[in-house]
C-alpha cells in the first residue's frame, strides 16, 4: 500500500528530478508531484511525493524531517 508525503519549504529552483532522486534513497518514489503556479510557471515551494510504501515513507519522514 502506498503512502503520499506532503513536502514543504522547498526552494523555487528544486526540480522534480531532484526530490525524485532525493526520496529514491529511502524507498521507491511511485509519483512526485511538485506544485506550479499556473500563471507564472514558478514553483509554489511543495510537492507530493507518494512512496510505494508506508515503510519507506516512514523511513523518508525519519531521514528528511527537519
Amino acid at each position: 500500500m502506498s503512502a503520499k508525503l506532503f513536502v514543504g519549504n522547498l526552494s523555487p529552483d528544486t526540480t522534480g528530478d531532484e526530490l525524485r532522486t532525493l526520496f529514491s534513497n529511502a524507498g521507491e518514489v511511485e509519483s512526485c508531484q511538485l506544485i506550479m503556479d499556473r500563471d507564472t510557471g514558478a514553483s509554489k515551494g511543495f510537492a507530493f511525493i507518494e512512496m510505494n510504501s508506508k515503510d519507506n515513507a516512514n523511513a523518508a519522514k525519519t531521514q528528511f524531517n527537519g
